[in-house]
């Protein structure tokens, strides 16, 4: 039988969870009157390369060569500074204010120039010469079967930093990791028939020239350079003509990791607006328990 609670008031419940009467307030609540140990000037000994802000979860507008051209999603905030060996610390607040002082604007368009803008207002709020952004956000894109051309969404996940330095100027860097297949080369020429396939991952980490402002889609670039030096693409819907058309597509184009980041390399060696790169591919091999991978790097 369920026991009938004679429940007290909720103040008194508080209580009994070892809530308290408040104290006697002796501090200031003016905040001109409250010190302020972040901004304390004494020598600290060691300047700090970056403080800030991250894990910040903030909706942003991104616009996209590829449909759908204009998205909403969530990136994932990184925002810092350096602060001087005679300064104690940062403004933490700053930071997001930042943030919002764009939200309210219309909302957050994910674009470098924005970016830019952004990352030189941040340096003035924080009364700094220099000042950072990175985020990383899931972007979507629309894929058609082959033969169908039924559409369904695909994603890869995408990051894009910004830093501003007084006298320097900005420099931006990106990456994406998007999901392709793979077919293995050696179980297809050794095998009476078949050859094992597998879902490789595609990471490449871009810098960008001094004079890039986003003319071109960095995003649909970097995609295209992965996809289209794969075995086959990967597909969010797939009838039966279009299942044949993608196997067979991978038969004809067998991948080692080796392969992939030496194609992959090529086509972002190709990119005018990419002076750095690296490339990495990671196989979820089917044959085996363990991962293939393969890396590469390379500066124009």
């Amino acid at each position: 039988m369920t026991r009938k609670i004679n429940l007290p008031p909720k103040k008194e419940r508080h209580k009994l969870f070892g809530s308290v009467e408040p104290g006697v307030k002796l501090k200031p609540i003016e905040k001109d009157k409250m010190p302020d140990l972040q901004n304390t000037k004494k020598d600290f000994l060691f300047t700090i390369d970056a403080v800030g802000i991250s894990n910040v979860k903030h909706p942003v507008i991104i616009k996209s060569e590829l449909n759908p051209q204009q998205q909403t999603t969530i990136a994932n905030v990184k925002m810092t500074s350096k602060i001087s060996h005679d300064a104690k610390g940062t403004n933490m607040s700053r930071f997001t204010e930042q943030l919002e002082k764009y939200r309210q604007s219309g909302g957050f368009v994910l674009t470098c120039n924005n970016l830019f803008d952004f990352t030189k207002e941040l340096a003035e709020r924080l009364k700094q010469k220099d000042a950072s952004i990175e985020m990383t956000f899931p972007w979507f894109y629309e894929r058609k079967g082959p033969s169908s051309e039924l559409i369904g969404l695909n994603h890869a996940d995408a990051k894009l930093t910004v830093s501003f330095e007084e006298g320097v100027g900005f420099k931006t860097s990106a990456s994406l990791t998007c999901a392709v297949t793979t077919l293995c080369p050696c179980s297809k020429e050794i095998s009476e028939y078949s050859a094992h396939n597998q879902r490789g991952y595609v990471t490449m980490h871009v810098e960008f020239t001094d004079d890039y402002r986003g003319e071109k889609d960095w995003k649909a670039a970097l995609l295209h350079a992965a996809e289209s030096n794969a075995s086959a693409m990967i597909h969010p819907v797939l009838k039966r003509p279009d299942e044949k058309m993608v196997t067979e597509t991978a038969y004809e184009n067998p991948r080692f990791v080796e392969d992939m980041v030496r194609l992959v390399a090529a086509d972002l060696y190709e990119l005018e607006f990419v002076q750095a790169f690296t490339v990495e591919c990671r196989n979820e091999e089917s044959i085996h328990l363990h991962d293939a991978i393969a890396s590469l790097s390379y500066r124009k």
